[in-house]
Protein backbone atom coordinates (compact mmCIF):
# COMPACT_ATOMS: atom_id res chain seq x y z
CA UNK A 1 0.00 0.00 0.00
CA UNK A 2 1.53 3.30 -0.89
CA UNK A 3 1.92 6.14 1.85
CA UNK A 4 -1.23 8.40 0.15
CA UNK A 5 -3.32 5.24 0.71
CA UNK A 6 -2.59 4.45 4.24
CA UNK A 7 -2.76 8.30 5.38
CA UNK A 8 -6.29 8.58 3.38
CA UNK A 9 -7.54 5.14 4.78
CA UNK A 10 -6.55 6.27 8.52
CA UNK A 11 -8.43 9.60 7.83
CA UNK A 12 -11.59 7.69 6.67
CA UNK A 13 -11.56 4.89 9.19
CA UNK A 14 -11.16 8.55 12.20
CA UNK A 15 -14.00 9.52 10.48
CA UNK A 16 -11.91 12.87 9.05
CA UNK A 17 -13.27 15.18 6.25
CA UNK A 18 -10.23 15.53 4.19
CA UNK A 19 -9.77 17.41 0.46
CA UNK A 20 -7.10 15.58 -1.65
CA UNK A 21 -5.16 18.16 -4.17
CA UNK A 22 -3.40 17.42 -6.92
CA UNK A 23 -0.73 19.91 -8.36
CA UNK A 24 2.50 20.13 -10.44
CA UNK A 25 5.96 18.59 -9.21
CA UNK A 26 6.97 20.55 -6.18
CA UNK A 27 9.39 19.36 -3.99
CA UNK A 28 9.38 22.08 -0.92
CA UNK A 29 6.71 23.00 1.22
CA UNK A 30 6.90 26.73 -0.35
CA UNK A 31 6.64 25.81 -3.58
CA UNK A 32 3.75 23.50 -2.44
CA UNK A 33 1.76 26.43 -1.53
CA UNK A 34 2.58 28.57 -4.15
CA UNK A 35 1.67 25.65 -6.85
CA UNK A 36 -1.73 25.22 -4.80
CA UNK A 37 -2.20 29.36 -4.69
CA UNK A 38 -2.15 29.23 -0.85
CA UNK A 39 -0.12 30.81 2.48
CA UNK A 40 2.93 29.04 3.51
CA UNK A 41 1.10 29.68 6.79
CA UNK A 42 -1.12 27.06 5.63
CA UNK A 43 0.92 24.52 4.21
CA UNK A 44 2.80 21.76 6.95
CA UNK A 45 6.10 20.94 6.18
CA UNK A 46 7.82 18.22 7.84
CA UNK A 47 11.47 18.68 9.18
CA UNK A 48 13.53 15.22 10.13
CA UNK A 49 15.66 15.92 12.40
CA UNK A 50 18.46 13.69 14.56
CA UNK A 51 19.99 13.31 17.61
CA UNK A 52 22.41 11.22 17.71
CA UNK A 53 20.58 8.01 15.91
CA UNK A 54 17.27 9.10 16.78
CA UNK A 55 14.70 10.31 14.27
CA UNK A 56 12.21 13.17 14.94
CA UNK A 57 9.17 14.46 13.05
CA UNK A 58 9.38 18.32 13.10
CA UNK A 59 6.35 20.02 11.76
CA UNK A 60 6.29 23.89 11.39
CA UNK A 61 4.47 26.43 8.29
CA UNK A 62 6.34 26.33 5.31
CA UNK A 63 6.84 29.98 5.63
CA UNK A 64 9.24 29.45 8.77
CA UNK A 65 12.91 27.70 8.73
CA UNK A 66 13.47 25.36 11.68
CA UNK A 67 15.80 26.72 14.03
CA UNK A 68 18.01 23.82 15.07
CA UNK A 69 18.78 25.75 18.77
CA UNK A 70 15.54 26.57 19.59
CA UNK A 71 14.69 22.88 19.08
CA UNK A 72 16.97 21.30 20.70
CA UNK A 73 16.45 23.34 23.88
CA UNK A 74 12.53 22.77 23.21
CA UNK A 75 12.84 18.56 23.02
CA UNK A 76 15.30 18.85 25.77
CA UNK A 77 18.67 17.77 23.95
CA UNK A 78 22.53 17.75 24.04
CA UNK A 79 22.51 17.34 20.38
CA UNK A 80 20.37 18.26 17.11
CA UNK A 81 21.05 18.08 13.71
CA UNK A 82 19.17 17.41 10.33
CA UNK A 83 18.60 14.18 9.02
CA UNK A 84 20.52 13.31 5.34
CA UNK A 85 17.83 11.13 3.35
CA UNK A 86 19.46 8.64 4.37
CA UNK A 87 18.92 8.89 7.76
CA UNK A 88 15.03 8.78 6.67
CA UNK A 89 14.24 7.39 3.84
CA UNK A 90 14.16 3.22 5.02
CA UNK A 91 11.30 5.09 7.52
CA UNK A 92 8.40 5.95 5.57
CA UNK A 93 7.61 2.99 2.94
CA UNK A 94 5.63 4.08 0.07
CA UNK A 95 6.43 7.62 0.38
CA UNK A 96 8.61 9.77 -2.22
CA UNK A 97 11.48 10.89 -0.43
CA UNK A 98 10.84 14.30 1.63
CA UNK A 99 7.31 13.97 1.03
CA UNK A 100 6.06 12.14 3.69
CA UNK A 101 3.37 12.94 6.03
CA UNK A 102 3.33 14.76 9.25
CA UNK A 103 1.57 11.22 10.76
CA UNK A 104 4.69 10.55 12.54
CA UNK A 105 1.97 8.21 14.55
CA UNK A 106 1.79 5.97 11.61
CA UNK A 107 5.51 5.35 11.45
CA UNK A 108 6.21 4.96 15.30
CA UNK A 109 7.73 9.02 15.01
CA UNK A 110 7.13 11.32 17.94
CA UNK A 111 5.70 14.93 16.55
CA UNK A 112 6.95 17.81 17.38
CA UNK A 113 4.91 20.67 15.66
CA UNK A 114 5.56 24.42 16.21
CA UNK A 115 2.49 26.34 17.29
CA UNK A 116 2.31 28.52 14.50
CA UNK A 117 0.81 25.93 12.64
CA UNK A 118 -2.09 26.02 14.74
CA UNK A 119 -3.26 29.57 14.22
CA UNK A 120 -5.00 28.55 10.76
CA UNK A 121 -8.31 26.03 11.32
CA UNK A 122 -6.96 24.10 8.33
CA UNK A 123 -3.68 22.50 7.73
CA UNK A 124 -2.20 20.94 4.22
CA UNK A 125 0.11 18.87 3.92
CA UNK A 126 1.93 16.19 1.31
CA UNK A 127 0.39 12.92 1.27
CA UNK A 128 3.21 10.92 0.61
CA UNK A 129 4.41 12.08 -3.39
CA UNK A 130 5.32 15.45 -4.31
CA UNK A 131 2.04 16.00 -6.86
CA UNK A 132 -0.57 15.00 -4.14
CA UNK A 133 -1.88 16.94 -0.82
CA UNK A 134 -4.49 16.50 1.77
CA UNK A 135 -6.29 19.58 3.70
CA UNK A 136 -8.05 18.84 6.81
CA UNK A 137 -8.61 20.63 10.28
CA UNK A 138 -5.86 21.47 12.30
CA UNK A 139 -8.04 20.12 15.10
CA UNK A 140 -8.59 16.32 13.53
CA UNK A 141 -4.88 16.67 12.88
CA UNK A 142 -4.26 17.12 16.68
CA UNK A 143 -6.65 14.91 17.63
CA UNK A 144 -4.90 11.72 15.26
CA UNK A 145 -1.35 12.84 16.09
CA UNK A 146 -1.46 14.34 19.56
CA UNK A 147 1.80 16.07 18.88
CA UNK A 148 3.88 17.87 21.79
CA UNK A 149 3.84 21.89 21.36
CA UNK A 150 7.43 23.45 20.76
CA UNK A 151 8.92 26.60 19.34
CA UNK A 152 10.73 25.24 16.92
CA UNK A 153 11.33 28.01 13.99
CA UNK A 154 12.07 31.16 13.04
CA UNK A 155 10.48 33.37 10.26
CA UNK A 156 12.52 31.94 6.61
Amino acid sequence: MGCKEQVEDYLKAQGVQFQEVHHPLAYTAQDVAASEHVSGRLVAKVVMAMSGDKPYMLVLPASLKVDLEKARQSLGLTDLRLASESDFERLFPGCEVGAMPPFGNLYGLPVYVDPRLAEDPEIIFQAGTHTETIKIRYSDFERLVHPQVRDLAHAA
